[in-house]
C-alpha cells in the first residue's frame, strides 16, 4: 500500500481483489472484511463494484468449498445493429455460453429464469 502526499492510501489491485474475494465467503460481511483490511466499508463496496464491472480481477479461491455470490457477466452484441432502410427485424435472443455449451433464449425471458439457467450450467451436478 502506498500513501500519497494528500494522505490518501493507494491499495494494490491484488489487495483489493483479496478483500473483495473474502466478502464472498459464506457468512462474511463487508463490514467485517473492511475492518480486517483497515478500510471503510463504502471503500470495499466500491472495490466490489469494480469487480462486478470486470475492472478488478479476483483471485481463484484456494478452497473448493468457497462459492462466489456473483460472477461477472459480459454482454455484447454479436453484430453491430443495422439502421435505416437496410434494417430487418430479427428475433432478439439471449445466449449463455459455458465451454462448448450455448443456450439460446428469447429476449423476453425473465431475468430470474436466465439466472436459474446460468446457475444450472455452472453448478456441478
Amino acid at each position: 500500500m502506498g500513501i500519497h502526499a494528500s494522505g490518501h492510501r493507494r491499495w494494490p489491485d491484488e489487495v483489493k481483489a483479496q478483500a473483495v474475494a473474502e466478502t464472498l465467503w459464506a457468512g462474511a460481511t463487508v463490514k467485517d472484511v473492511a475492518a480486517r483490511f483497515g478500510v471503510q466499508p463504502n471503500q470495499l463496496s466500491a472495490w466490489r463494484r469494480q469487480a462486478k464491472n470486470g475492472d478488478l480481477v479476483l483471485p481463484v479461491p484456494e478452497d473448493d468449498a468457497l462459492e462466489a455470490v456473483f460472477a461477472p457477466l459480459v454482454v455484447r452484441d454479436a453484430e453491430p445493429p443495422v439502421r435505416g432502410a437496410e434494417a430487418t427485424r430479427t428475433p432478439a435472443e439471449i445466449r449463455i455460453g459455458i465451454g462448448e455449451v450455448v443456450v439460446h433464449l428469447d429476449a423476453s425471458t425473465p431475468a430470474a429464469r436466465v439466472a436459474e439457467i446460468a446457475r444450472a450450467l455452472v453448478e456441478p451436478s
